[in-house]
Order: C-alpha cells, then sequence, then structure tokens
C-alpha cells in the first residue's frame, strides 16, 4: 500500500483513538505511527533519493534502537499497520505528511500525559512523545535536503521544462 494511503488511515486512526475512553489506545496509535515512519524511511533508504538515504536510514531505526519496527506491546498485539508499506512514490508528499501526522501525536500524548494519574502511561506517553519529536527532526531535515536540491536546480527544470533539445 502506498505511504500516503498508510498516513492517512493512520491518521484516522489516531483521531478515533482519540475519541474514545481508553487513552492506551492513544499510545498504541503512537507506536503504530512510529512503526511507520520507520517503515517510510527504511524504504527511502533502500530506493530514495540518495541525498536523503542518511537521514532516511537515522528516521528508520528512531524509536527503536536501530533493530527495525519498535519491540512495543502496542505494536506487536495486532501487527504493524507499516507491514502493508509497498511504496513511497512521492518523498516530498509523503514526508509532508508524516511530518503533520508526528504533529498531531505529540499533541495527542501530551494530553493524554497530562490527564493521567497512572505513572506508567505517563512514562509510555513521554518515551513515545521522544521517539515521535526524534522523528520529526529527522523527517524535517529531509524535507531541507529535497528544498535544498529544488533551489540549487536550473530553472527550465523546476517548471518541468527540459530546456532546447
Amino acid at each position: 500500500m502506498d505511504a500516503l494511503r498508510l498516513i492517512e488511515i493512520s491518521g484516522q486512526a489516531l483521531r478515533q483513538s482519540e475519541e474514545g475512553t481508553e487513552v492506551a489506545r492513544v499510545v498504541a496509535e503512537a507506536w503504530q505511527i512510529q512503526a511507520l515512519a520507520q517503515a517510510i524511511g527504511g524504504r527511502i533508504a533502500l530506493g530514495g533519493p540518495p541525498d536523503l538515504r542518511g537521514e532516511a536510514t537515522a528516521l528508520s531505526e528512531t524509536g527503536g534502537g536501530g533493530a527495525g519496527l519498535p519491540d512495543h506491546p502496542a505494536v506487536r498485539g495486532g501487527g504493524p499497520r507499516a507491514v502493508q508499506l509497498t511504496e513511497v512514490a512521492r518523498p516530498e508528499a509523503v514526508l509532508t505528511a508524516l511530518l503533520g501526522l508526528l504533529g498531531d501525536v505529540g499533541i495527542a500524548l501530551v494530553q493524554v500525559a497530562c490527564a493521567t494519574d497512572d505513572e506508567g502511561l505517563y512514562w509510555q506517553c513521554i518515551e513515545t512523545i521522544d521517539a515521535a519529536d526524534e522523528a520529526s527532526d529527522r523527517v524535517r531535515a529531509m524535507l531541507r535536503r529535497l528544498a535544498e536540491r529544488e533551489r540549487e536546480r536550473p530553472p527550465e527544470t523546476v517548471r518541468g521544462r527540459a530546456g532546447p533539445a
């Protein structure tokens, strides 16, 4: 499944988890999104633009210590949605959407952390916020590289014209 579609599905799942009364679902969805961010990073590292591969590799290792998808009960329970990822067709659009989704995750987790009296859940939120923040930093770095590459292109290429033959 295309990355943009999985980001859309993940955003819907996050919004639905926020509507429910079980705050642990928000944490579970946040880890699902972290697994998706790692999978997107892995895809870009393997076949994306060469100048993104270093940051993409780092993204693929966020929140999981470099051991693949996060080993978290929220991801292990039903399996990570990220395994459905088959393509990252438009890296800039995917990274922009992923950055927005990671921002939504951060906001949702802060709300859960502030509302809970459960110390364990609080620290799960903090750990997940840290992972989402690290992933966001990597995504921003890749988007900056893409923007720099666009600025360095000749004007004819930027507008979609190849120039004289």
